[in-house]
């Protein structure tokens, strides 16, 4: 099953129900609240969108903020990066979503094994207080980097998601494509991709997707679906091979016009074997 939705509220939005039903009216089955800047929300106005999102079978998942930097050189936002990441899990537990996506590190220089221990302990860390203060909290999702500075390769990824429980991978196929310097240029190069991650994982799979402009350093900038790579039609054709859920979440410049393409483009795809369905309950699968 496909869950298809924008990266944050539609334009003209009036308020985070309003979104959730926008979205479903585009047929449309899931969105990924952005704490980007700022991890707030109500307890009392999230369980509202838990509720919502129950009755118009929407896929909950939500971003945390993008200045988690587990690997500071200042102690003090090393100390914070776990705190957002908290606080983002709780008001995502409160929300009804199922995953909370982070940018784990840069590497400020330092080899990328000592990066990856950094990141280790301050997710066992993360995982720890978020047990404590719930029985069933979301996962934490690391999110594949389109910059050289970046930490996050698909093998980094690998080795935390293979040592720790309640961390997955998240794919961003503009980052990936980025990153290579235009490397997900066939639907071949896009399952080598998937394949290095099934290696490691098999579950229900949370994806980003944009067209994106890359140089030297890797990415620049976000850009509508046909403006230029990956070709949204590529990845399509290498998902339907996944045996499980996949999540494909929408970052292009209008993440809601976005979406409904990519909805259209997957229908489309008759080699696919997998389909989109509204009529089995999200939350059955998913919990």
């Amino acid at each position: 099953m496909f869950h298809i939705g924008p990266a944050g509220y539609p334009e003209g939005s009036k308020s985070p129900l309003d979104a959730l039903q926008r979205v479903k009216e585009r047929g449309l089955n899931a969105i990924e609240l952005q704490f980007v800047r700022q991890a707030r929300m109500g307890e009392a106005k999230a369980k509202s969108v838990m509720e919502k999102a129950r009755e118009l079978d929407l896929l909950i998942s939500a971003h945390a903020p993008y200045y988690i930097n587990f690997n500071s050189r200042k102690k003090e936002t090393a100390d914070k990066s776990i705190e957002w990441v908290i606080k983002t899990a709780e008001i995502a537990g409160n929300a009804g979503a199922w995953i909370i996506v982070v940018h784990a590190a840069l590497y400020h220089g330092m080899n990328p094994n000592a990066v990856t221990d950094v990141v280790m302990r301050s997710l066992e860390r993360c995982l720890d207080l978020m047990r404590d203060r719930s029985s069933t909290p979301p996962l934490i999702g690391l999110e594949t980097m389109g910059k050289k500075a970046a930490w996050g390769r698909i093998d980094e990824i690998g080795e935390i998601v293979g040592s720790l429980d309640g961390v997955v991978p998240v794919v961003d196929f503009a980052h990936l494509h980025a990153l290579g310097g235009g490397s997900l240029d066939s639907v071949e190069a896009v399952r080598s991709c998937l394949d290095d991650v099934l290696s490691y994982y098999g579950g229900h799979l949370h994806c980003h997707y944009s067209s994106v402009e890359f140089g030297e350093r890797g990415e620049k900038r976000h850009l509508p679906i046909g403006e230029a790579q990956p070709s949204f039609e590529t990845i399509a054709k290498a998902l339907g091979d996944w045996n499980s859920d996949v999540t494909i979440i929408s970052e292009t410049p209008s993440p809601l016009e976005g979406a409904s393409i990519m909805k259209k483009i997957l229908n489309s795809q008759s080699e696919k074997s997998h389909s989109i369905s509204m009529t089995t309950s999200i939350y059955s699968q998913t919990k």
